[in-house]
This record gives structure tokens, C-alpha cells and sequence, in this order.
């Protein structure tokens, strides 16, 4: 069952987006909006609007945007009753139960029945580690001195040697070839047919923030290749915004957060008592991972393998840690390779150690290029300054550069001022060290007289939910029919209907729409910029021609259909006549 759209409606008015959203995001009030860094994509100046008046929010960089509900469906990754149930907890709001009957089940998302399929194959292979046919596996993991508890802390499982157990079992609970395969959980091959995806494998589940599993990993026994196989991206499993352990590592209100590269160096770690520990998911870091984690901490500590390979992942996360902006340190596991290693040789306290003496991530980068130096030969040790140097220009802000310069300085026994000198000719030189600029939005348009159109359009819903009041003065000249996007129309369609009741509640459009994609493009009509102008008459002026376009638009696009469709022969004359009356009317704002 759905809930009904009044108790929705009472659980959006309810909840204030600025409050939510303010335990999510800092913001800061700029006129009659709030701003912050967007946490829905890397930058480092804040163009993530939330607006108290229209209960919505946008970003001008990315487009994410929507109201209150949304925004938890977006952050917490979860479904549109989830999200409602949350912020009814919040609100003190009494929900009827789900109901899950046939009927229902067939109304349930795509999204949701691979969520359910995720969380059978889980309980098939726990069930199969405690089985005697997964005696192989259990013993695999107590041999990893993995105790009862973490196993069952993390869902660990077993698919076990035969290429079709699961697929029975997920046959039998009554899902479909075609969507089993879509939970990449099955297979199929001309040789085989359709079999299990994981066979003979120790499984990890993979969860999200909410603790659903959304994928899984798992880990050969024996010599089979590959030796870790994860489940392929689906509708609800992307690799590139996930994090191993993260539903854990989320609240563990540590101060920061470490990232690991396997699943067993972060089983080891919670176990150990380091339950901020998170891994990647058998890809490199990403952007998207680093947006994640900015969502809950802003240091995170790399414990990377000590190996060449290891190395290099921490020098790549290092760069995309910075450009997220957040600081990053590297804990040092010599002699020993993993964190699990390190773990079972010396111990949770000597591990506590190494995290207090991590290395700050822009001289574990120098130590690592110092190695490519001799220090002993002049030549050599001027050539390794001047890739200091560099390095250093990295640091747009002024301060920030200036602070390590001198710690640079003093730990390489190079002068202050001659360092300093040398920072400042290479940044002449080569044109680096530009003062921050406000990144372009990415949301580039064609330049095109549809796109135009659409602009107007735009510009002039976004106006009225600005200045509802507007509505009464314009509706002689403007009607729905005059939007010439069926998403358009029918978004202006609603917000005229509500201002006639006069009713104002833009951010409930939102929630008309089921599709994401939808619900930015509606936040997007709410949110189009319009232009600072400065006096009354230019304000009318910039309102007027707004509208004449608008108008002007809808006239040619029904010119161009009449024929014989007598509703576009009606609005090509009334729309003509409208266009009259607008080119000599003044309309006072």
C-alpha cells in the first residue's frame, strides 16, 4: 500500500528542509535562501541553494534538486517510503503499516524487488556458511581469526559448489529468470544455460547506508580465478558511490574515517575495534566515494597495502581527497602489508599508535618522490626542491600555501624565504596559483530556439513561485496550454490550479512526480536564476518581455499545427489577441 497524499503532504509540512537539511549540509543564509557546498558532487564553492519559502533545494552546479522527501531519497539512498517513514519518525507522525499483498507487490518498484532478491540471496548464503556444505568456508574465515560475532556482524556467507542452488532458491520464492539476471546474482551461457553467478566463494555483503544489501563480494576457495568477483553495477548497486562498511563506519563518531582497500583488512578493523573502517569496492577510489565520505566526516586516514601497488591507489585518493576537500592522512603498516596483517602481528594498541602518527598526505606525497631523488647529489637534491616547489602551487589559498611553505622548509632544511621565492618564480612561470573562481554550472544547454523557449518558460514559473501574488495580474494573458513542454505544461498546470485555490506549495509538485529525472527538472523549473537587477522599472521591464515571450512562443508553436486541430486554431487566436493586449499593457510588479 502508498501512502495517502494528505498524511505525505503532513509529513513535508511538517519536517522544515532547512532544519533537515541543515544536519546534512552547512549552510549559510544569503538574502531570503541558504547556501552550502552541494553533497551531492565535488566543489569547493557553495551553488547548493535551499529555499525556507518554496521548501525546496537546487544545486546550480549539478542540478540535484527537489523537496524535503526527495533530498533523503537522494542522500540516504533510500526509496520514497523509506524517506516518508524517516521524516514521520522525525515529526512525531503516526504511519499506518505496509501492507504488502499481492496487489501491492505488483505496484512495488523494479528498484525494490532487487532489493528484496539481495536480501534472500544474503540470508541463502549465511544460512549456507553454517551448513555443512559451507564447512569449507567457515573454516576459511576462523581460520582469518574472525570470531561468531563479527561473521554475523557482516552477513558473512557461502555459495556453495553447485552453479544452480540459488537460482532454485530464488526460483522458488517466486523471481523471475529476467530479473534474477538483472540482480546480477544469475547468469547465463550457451554452455551452462542459466547458473549462479557465485559459486565456491566465501560472500560479503554489500550494504548501503540504511543497511540494505545492494551487492555482494566474494572470495574463491581454492585457486580459482578470479580470486574476488563482486556483483556487476545494477539499478541499485553502483560501485563508483558505495563504500564497504560505510552503514557502519558512518556512525561511529571516531572523527574520522579509514579507508582500507579490502574486505577483510575492514572486518579485521571492526573486530579490532576500528569501526570507522570502510573499503572500496575492488575498483579505485572515486570522486563519488569521496562525496560519500564528505558526508560524514571531513578526515579520512588512507591504511593502504605498504606495497608499490598500495603506494600509488594512496597517491591517486590523496589528489581526489584534496579536491573534495577533505584532509587526508596515511598510516604507516610497515613491516607488514595490510592493516589485517598488521592487526594479527601487533595488536589494536600498536595500531592506535600508527593511526596518532599518520602522515599528513601532502608530505607522505613528497617522501614518496623524494625516492626518486639522490639527496647526497646537489644536482639531484635542486631538481627534488624544484618539484617541491610544484607541489606547493597546488594550494590555491594563500595562507594555506604560506603555512606549508614553512613546515616544507623546515622539515627538508631548505630556507624559508628561498623556498618561498622559488614557489613564487615557478607559479609566474608557469601561470599557476589563480585565485579560487566560482565554478561554472555543468549543466550546459544548447543554445537552441527550443531551449530558448524553454528558458523563458522556465524563468516565468520560477518568477511566480518568487512572487505568487503575480499569478492574479498575469492570468488574463497566460495559461497552462501556453507552455509548450508536456513536463512544463503540466507542472504550470498544477501551480496555476493551487494559486486559484490560493494555495502555494511548489515543493508538493515535486512529490506529483515518481521518476527522479522529473522531480530535478521540476526543482530546476522552481529554481532558474534570474537576473539581479536592481531598479522597479527594470524588474517590469525584464517580468514584461519574460511573459510577451512566453506568449510569443506558444502563438508560433500553435501556428505551426493548426491544420485542422481546431484547439490550435483556438489558442492561435486568443493567443494573438493576448499578444496584443501584453505589447501595450504595463504590468506593475
Amino acid at each position: 500500500m502508498y501512502y495517502p497524499d494528505e498524511l505525505i503532504e503532513e509529513v513535508r509540512i511538517k519536517n522544515d528542509i532547512v532544519n533537515v537539511i541543515s544536519g546534512y549540509v552547512r549552510l549559510q543564509k544569503k538574502g531570503s535562501n541558504y547556501f552550502g557546498l552541494c553533497p551531492f558532487h565535488n566543489e569547493k564553492s557553495p551553488s547548493f541553494s535551499v529555499s525556507p519559502g518554496k521548501q525546496m533545494y537546487y544545486c546550480f552546479g549539478c542540478g540535484a534538486g527537489g523537496n524535503v522527501i526527495t533530498f533523503l531519497m537522494e542522500y540516504e539512498n533510500a526509496t520514497f517510503q523509506e524517506a516518508v517513514k524517516i521524516l514521520a519518525d522525525r515529526a512525531g507522525i503516526n504511519l499506518p503499516e505496509m501492507e504488502y499483498n499481492e496487489e501491492a507487490r505488483k505496484k512495488e518498484s523494479r528498484r525494490s524487488r532487487l532489493l528484496e532478491i539481495n536480501k534472500e540471496a544474503a540470508r541463502y548464503y549465511y544460512y549456507m556458511l553454517r551448513d555443512p556444505r559451507g564447512r569449507i568456508g567457515f573454516q576459511y574465515l576462523a581460520g582469518r581469526q574472525l570470531s561468531d560475532e563479527t561473521m554475523k556482524k557482516f552477513g558473512l556467507g557461502y555459495a556453495d559448489g553447485a552453479a544452480s542452488d540459488l537460482t532454485a532458491y530464488l526460483r522458488s520464492k517466486g523471481y523471475g529468470d529476467d530479473l534474477l539476471q538483472e540482480s546480477g546474482l544469475i547468469t547465463f551461457d550457451e554452455k551452462r544455460g542459466v547458473h549462479d553467478k557465485f559459486w565456491n566463494r566465501v560472500m560479503f555483503p554489500i550494504q548501503d547506508g540504511n543497511h540494505r544489501v545492494i551487492g555482494f563480494g566474494g572470495r574463491v576457495m581454492g585457486d580459482g580465478k578470479p580470486k574476488y568477483l563482486n556483483s556487476p553495477e545494477t539499478m541499485i548497486f553502483d560501485k563508483s558511490r558505495n563504500l564497504y562498511g560505510l552503514n557502519f563506519a558512518r556512525t561511529s563518531r571516531k572523527g574520522n574515517i579509514i579507508l582500507c582497500e579490502g574486505y577483510m583488512d575492514v572486518i579485521a578493523m571492526h573486530q579490532a575495534g576500528f569501526t570507522q573502517a570502510a573499503a572500496s569496492l575492488g575498483t579505485a577510489f572515486t570522486t563519488g566515494q569521496a562525496s560519500l565520505l564528505k558526508r560524514y566526516t571531513e578526515e579520512v586516514l588512507l591504511a593502504y597495502d605498504s606495497d608499490g601497488a598500495g603506494t600509488n591507489a594512496a597517491m591517486r585518493a590523496i589528489g581526489i581527497l584534496r579536491e573534495s576537500g577533505l584532509r587526508g592522512k596515511v598510516i604507516d603498516m610497515r613491516p607488514y602489508k595490510d592493516p589485517d596483517e598488521f592487526m594479527k602481528n601487533l595488536g589494536a594498541e600498536a595500531f592506535q599508535e600508527r593511526i596518532d602518527q599518520a602522515q599528513n598526505s601532502f608530505f607522505f606525497e613528497l617522501s614518496v618522490l623524494e625516492r626518486d631523488y639522490q639527496m647526497d647529489d646537489p644536482e639531484s637534491k635542486t631538481a627534488f626542491h624544484r618539484e617541491i616547489a610544484k607541489k606547493l602551487c597546488s594550494f590555491e589559498e594563500e595562507v594555506e600555501r604560506e603555512n606549508y611553505i614553512e613546515s616544507t622548509a623546515q622539515k627538508y632544511h631548505i630556507g624559508f624565504e628561498n623556498l618561498r621565492k622559488l614557489v613564487s618564480g615557478y607559479a609566474a612561470q608557469t601561470g599557476l596559483v589563480r585565485p579560487v573562481m566560482r565554478p561554472k554550472s555543468t549543466l550546459s544547454k544548447k543554445n537552441t530556439p527550443e531551449e530558448n523557449a524553454k528558458k523563458s518558460q522556465r524563468l516565468l514559473l520560477t518568477w511566480i513561485t518568487e512572487e505568487p501574488k503575480l499569478y492574479q495580474k498575469i492570468k488574463p494573458y497566460i495559461e497552462a496550454s501556453d507552455f509548450t513542454d508536456t513536463l512544463y505544461r503540466d507542472v504550470a498546470d498544477r501551480l496555476f490550479a493551487d494559486l486559484e485555490k490560493g494555495v502555494y506549495q511548489p515543493a508538493a509538485i515535486v512529490s506529483a512526480y515518481e521518476e527522479e529525472q522529473e522531480q530535478r527538472t521540476v526543482a530546476e523549473i522552481f529554481n532558474t536564476k534570474l537576473e539581479e537587477i536592481t531598479t522597479p522599472q527594470e524588474r517590469e521591464k525584464a517580468f514584461h518581455d519574460i511573459l510577451y515571450a512566453v506568449k510569443k512562443n506558444s502563438f508560433e508553436y500553435y501556428s505551426s499545427r493548426m491544420g485542422a486541430d481546431m484547439n490550435a486554431i483556438n489558442q492561435v487566436i486568443s493567443g494573438k489577441k493576448a499578444l496584443e493586449e501584453l505589447s501595450k499593457t504595463h504590468i506593475s510588479l
